[in-house]
């Protein structure tokens, strides 16, 4: 018999042999749901497995057990039992204290509200996610996920552009729209979505945009460096310039390293007509 390598394999080969209702959550339905975590828990492999609250915890080597299935949307995932998006985020505030600050939660927060988007109604996500917390009696973390809830916005597409988004409020920047059409002017009163105004057509979609400003902010990650990418990436920045927009490249330095980030904050706050002392710059 082959040797179970995946984490799906070992899931499914650990649980063939558990009776009872049992699924998998915490980290391990967020590595299941593939969710963004900090890499200390990604390479967690302890399987988080969870019952009934009046069944006993399990106790086998080479997993962690919790109780409390039956307050929990299970459904089948990977070929496993798992908790439900909205259910395994919550659950992620129970080991805030192990490694998962507020940032990773609304990082991870994004990816579930987008996905639970996609799947039903837009703007459900953050909803049942909501409907989720509310729904357990003296959760742990409750205070940092409800503050998590606030900051949560499904229209991120990276993990970074969450991160520079958290850095821009933290900043005191003014909340740019996020990966939104960008069009060409038509009657020269500035181009955009849904505004009717007379576009001339679409020109790009930019992750950050402060629209009245006339500014796009880009996140650089790492398939950028591809020459071709790059030089996509480059004709879009001339287009946007060629039409009075100021085009702002941000990198991972700009958001982990204070010096960069300080330098950063201060060349978006000059380019959208904010002093420095408009600005947080600890």
């Amino acid at each position: 018999m082959q040797h179970p390598n995946t984490l799906a394999e070992r899931a499914r080969a650990f649980l063939v042999a558990m009776h009872g209702d049992v699924a998998l959550s915490h980290v391990t339905a967020a590595q299941l749901w593939g969710l963004p975590l900090p890499q200390r828990l990604e390479s967690q492999e302890e399987l988080d497995v969870m019952c009934a609250p009046k069944a006993g915890p399990v106790k086998r080597k080479g997993c962690i057990g919790h109780r409390g299935l039956t307050r929990r949307t299970v459904v089948t995932h990977c070929g496993v039992a798992v908790t439900g998006l909205a259910d395994t985020w919550v659950d992620l505030g129970e080991i805030a204290k192990q490694g998962l600050d507020l940032d990773d939660l609304v990082v991870a927060g994004d990816v579930v509200a987008r996905r639970l988007d996609e799947s039903h109604d837009l703007g459900a996500g953050v909803k049942m996610m909501r409907t989720a917390l509310q729904g357990r009696v003296r959760p742990r973390g409750k205070a940092v996920l409800a503050q998590a809830l606030t900051l949560i916005s499904p229209r991120s597409k990276s993990p970074m552009e969450t991160r520079a988004r958290l850095m821009f409020r933290r900043g005191g920047l003014p909340t740019p729209e996020l990966n939104v059409n960008v069009e060409f002017d038509g009657d020269g009163d500035g181009g955009g979505e849904g505004e009717g105004n007379g576009g001339a057509g679409w020109m790009l979609e930019g992750d950050f945009v402060w629209r009245r400003q006339r500014v796009i902010g880009e996140y650089q990650g790492k398939h950028h460096t591809d020459i071709r990418q790059r030089a996509v990436d480059v004709a879009r920045r001339h287009l946007a310039e060629d039409e009075g927009w100021t085009f702002v490249e941000i990198f991972a330095g700009d958001v982990y390293t204070r010096p960069k980030r300080i330098a950063m904050l201060r060349r978006l706050g000059r380019e959208l007509g904010m002093p420095d002392s408009d600005l947080n710059l600890r």
